[in-house]
């Protein structure tokens, strides 16, 4: 059983040839790939946990690479697509790239500029997992903060001084500093400056 963190190159065509070659290309650099004939196949088996990147066929039998892609989203799968095209797909790519996928190589491809957007889409995967990894643990630390912690913390969000915090919230500086104190060490936040300047916007998100 592969692990989800581990970085996984999907490739679904219905060409056993091209995907073949494809997957064997990933393997000699020291990736992972999983090949797919079909994207039901790939639908069936793929678990959104895993990180990595799909390299996708635009035209398949069944269901086409812009209807799996369309599934995907419905699905809210967030997966870097990487769509491979004849020249007379490139319509086609293009309208996969509007819907979202990161690039599109044209057949015959160069192996080294298949590589190179692998790459690519597998650090824009990990950097994405990684934001909502920080995003999701925020959630969970300003879930433990009081109501009176989290009023003090909108209020300095808004960069209003302890003295006026606790005129609008009628108490004491004293009492806001403490208040904002144990809200920084439920964040894990060393000082307000850290606050404002790096967790202001996905304070405000959550």
């Amino acid at each position: 059983m592969r692990n989800a963190r581990e970085q996984i190159v999907f490739i679904v065509d219905d060409d056993a040839a091209v995907r073949d070659s494809i997957q064997e290309l990933v393997e000699s650099v020291g990736l992972q790939a999983e090949g797919h004939a079909s994207a039901f196949a790939f639908l069936d088996s793929f678990q959104p946990q895993h990180s990595g990147c799909l390299v996708l066929d635009v035209r398949m039998a069944a269901m086409s690479g812009l209807a799996l892609q369309e599934q995907l989203n419905k699905r809210g799968f967030k997966i870097p697509v990487i769509v491979l095209t004849g020249h007379g797909d490139v319509p086609m790519a293009v309208q996969a790239m509007k819907a979202g996928a990161v690039d599109f190589i044209q057949k015959p491809y160069r192996d080294q500029a298949l590589l190179d957007s692998i790459n690519a889409a597998l650090v824009l995967d990990a950097a994405a997992r990684h934001s909502s990894s920080v995003a999701e643990s925020l959630k969970h630390q300003l879930a433990t903060l009081t109501e009176r912690e989290r009023e003090v913390l909108n209020q300095t969000l808004t960069g209003s001084t302890s003295k006026e915090i606790a005129r609008k919230l009628s108490v004491s500086p004293r009492t806001v500093e403490t208040h904002r104190q144990n809200l920084l060490r439920k964040l894990g936040i060393g000082t307000v400056k850290e606050l404002m300047l790096h967790l202001v916007p996905q304070v405000r998100d959550c």
